[in-house]
Order: C-alpha cells, then sequence, then structure tokens
C-alpha cells in the first residue's frame, strides 16, 4: 500500500521551512520534499526526528492511503462564469427544489469566506450554468433553514446577519438582476433581488418583473429605495459632473456586464445625451458586480463607474446620483412556506432592520416588506 505524508501540512502548520527542518533531523532539504511529495519513505530514525521536532506522532505524519477516508463528492449546478473558476475554488451550496446548487464564496475584507466545498475540475460547458463535480469540505449545507439568494445589492449580508440570528441561513449568488430572475425562472434560487423596471415608480412598473413569469407563480417584495449614479474618485481630480462627462478622452470608466441594471441605466442615459459607447474610454471594460466596479475607481484603475451610492459610501468614494431607483426581492409563491422565507418576510418589516440598513448604507427603507405582487 502506498504511504500518505502529511509532512507538508504540519510543517506549515509548525511555521518550518524545509531547510530548517531538514537541519533539526540531520537530512537534506531535497529529502523533505520527497517525503512530503510521497517519493520516499524515510526509515524509522528518521521519522521518530521528525515527529519530535513537529511535536507530534509518526502516525499523524505518515498513513497508508487505504486508511485515508475517502472525500465526499458531489455533482452541482454552477452559478457564475464558469470560465473565471479553478480548481479549489470554494463554493457555498444550496439545496433548491431538490437539486445542490453551488456559488462561489465571497470572501471577507480580512478573511477567507465561508466554504462548504471545493470545485473540481472540469467543468461541463454549459449555456448559462454549468454541471461540477465537487468536493464538501462542510457540514450542514443541505439544511432545510438555509435559502438561496441571487442579486447585486450589497446590504444582503446584513440581511443574512438578521437571519442567522433566527437559526436560518441565507447563501448569496452575486448576480445581475436580470440573470438573477433568470435562475429564479430555471428554479435555481429561493429568491431573486432586482432593480429592473418597466416605468421609475410607475403604477406598471412589477409588471417586467411578473411578466416573465406564469401568472401569479411569483410573489413581489420591496426592499429599498437607493440612488445610481456616478461613483467617482474622492475630491473628483477630473472634474465629472455628468454623463455629457464620459465622452471627454481623459475619462476612463468601468462599466458593467450586459444585463446589469446599472449598464442598461448607463446605455440609456447615453441614448438620451447622444453619446456613443464608443466614444466613451473603458465602456468594454466589465466588472462582475456593483462593488467589484466600485473598486476600480477606489484602486484608481478607472475615473468612474454607475454603480449605487451605497457602493460609493462603503468605500468612501464621491457620488453624483442619475436616478432613483426600486431594488426588489422576487420568490416563487409555492415556496413562501418554507420557515426561512418565511422568516426572510418578516425580517424585512422589522423596524430594527430597516433602521440599521438605513444607517449602514444610506437606503429608504420605509416601503420594505410590502407585498407588490
Amino acid at each position: 500500500m502506498d504511504v500518505h505524508s502529511n509532512l507538508a501540512q504540519l510543517r506549515a502548520k509548525r511555521g518550518l521551512g524545509a531547510a530548517q527542518l531538514a537541519t533539526a533531523v540531520g537530512i537534506s532539504r531535497q529529502t523533505v520534499y520527497a517525503i512530503e511529495a510521497g517519493s520516499y519513505v524515510p526509515n524509522t530514525a528518521v521519522s521518530l526526528r521528525l515527529a519530535r521536532i513537529l511535536d507530534s506522532t509518526v502516525e499523524e505524519i505518515f498513513s497508508l492511503e487505504s486508511e485515508q477516508e475517502p472525500a465526499e463528492t458531489a455533482e452541482v449546478i454552477m452559478l457564475g462564469n464558469p470560465a473565471s473558476m479553478q480548481a479549489g475554488q470554494p463554493l457555498r451550496l444550496c439545496k433548491v427544489g431538490g437539486r445542490t446548487v453551488a456559488a462561489a464564496a465571497e470572501a471577507g475584507a480580512w478573511g477567507l469566506p465561508p466554504t462548504d466545498a471545493l470545485l473540481i475540475a472540469p467543468i461541463r460547458d454549459g449555456k448559462r450554468t454549468a454541471n461540477a463535480k465537487v468536493r464538501i469540505v462542510g457540514a450542514g449545507w443541505d439544511s432545510a433553514q438555509r435559502i438561496l439568494l441571487a442579486g447585486c445589492d450589497p446590504s444582503a449580508s446584513i440581511l443574512a446577519s438578521a437571519l442567522q440570528r433566527q437559526d436560518c441561513e441565507l447563501v448569496i449568488a452575486f448576480e445581475n438582476s436580470s440573470r438573477s430572475l433568470e435562475l429564479l425562472h430555471e428554479g435555481l434560487v429561493h429568491v431573486a433581488g432586482t432593480h429592473l423596471e418597466e416605468k421609475p415608480e410607475g403604477p406598471g412598473s412589477v409588471a417586467a418583473i411578473t411578466g416573465m413569469f406564469p401568472r401569479n407563480s411569483v410573489a413581489v417584495f420591496s426592499y429599498a429605495m437607493w440612488q445610481e449614479g456616478l461613483v467617482i474618485v474622492r475630491g473628483n481630480p477630473k472634474k465629472i459632473s455628468g454623463i455629457s462627462d464620459l465622452a471627454r478622452k481623459n475619462v476612463l470608466i468601468a462599466n458593467r456586464e450586459p444585463g446589469a441594471a446599472c449598464r442598461i441605466l448607463l446605455d440609456e442615459l447615453l441614448r438620451e445625451h447622444g453619446i456613443t459607447a464608443s466614444s466613451v474610454k473603458g465602456y468594454e471594460r466589465e466588472a462582475p458586480g456593483q462593488l467589484p466596479a466600485a473598486r476600480l475607481v477606489q484602486s484608481g484603475e478607472v475615473d468612474c463607474c454607475v454603480s449605487t451610492q451605497a457602493s460609493a459610501t462603503v468605500l468612501g468614494l464621491d457620488f453624483i446620483p442619475l436616478a432613483r431607483k426600486p431594488y426588489r426581492l422576487v420568490l416563487r409563491r409555492k415556496e413562501m412556506e418554507l420557515a426561512p422565507i418565511q422568516a426572510l418576510i418578516e425580517t424585512l418589516g422589522r423596524a430594527s432592520f430597516r433602521r440599521e440598513v438605513e444607517a449602514c448604507v444610506g437606503y429608504e427603507m420605509r416601503s420594505s416588506g410590502d407585498r407588490l405582487a
């Protein structure tokens, strides 16, 4: 039987370099690497010295392959852009309608993301989603208390925290408004967040959403009213004052991907001002989300982007408002009795939750939780 070596992991855990360990044990650095690679099995004396230096046991360092617990794998439906993912990609998992759906895990500002599984390449190509094989590393991901939301709102993390206090877990797939509704239509998420609308604040504005689905199959809830506009470098060194400035040769923008509501707004405003996309420097540069686009502004890679005021506020950037838009949550009516869905709907209407979101990102939350359809 082959011998499995955990030496590399134990050495890294103790903070020892290969040369440092080799000197302490009395072997060469190349021997250390050979042991870690599994191409060389040391004698008893070396094994015991390794265990002593690493404050471990021989059994912890070496084991027979047959004794290794087989990794649990699963076939999943992958959300996001498969072309941008590689083997080892951390994933969150959720059961949606009997199918296992995976979304890329989002890292926090200073830490690794919570992870249920790791991607095993390759991904088999699909049209907008793909089947993939993953290695399960977490537990509890198939809980009935877990639901999957697709959307682009940065404050979804605040909603997730509120639900967590009620023993419900919200997994977030960061997708644009159009794609979120498509995923809900395909039965791959429980909730879709969107700021697409037919007529801004018009009486028929929900029709653009409900018209995508079979009659009376979805419910629409108000979440927030927010400002969309130009997120610009703090201090506005390029003196940008509006859409017309995007045609200037010294102004570089970051755009959103096709289907994103912010890109749709940009295209509408460019048409109104008689500006062609080809005359806007950076129009073809796409960022996959509101915060990713705003971070390009923060880093100085671009001068501005179209995003929400919340993105500018969170990253300490300046903002020029262009439009006031509602953000809504859409879900299937047949799933409204699920306990975490009920908790989500109840949370939207809580005054404490509304105050928290208003304070953190500046949304108008007065109608949060109101059912619109």
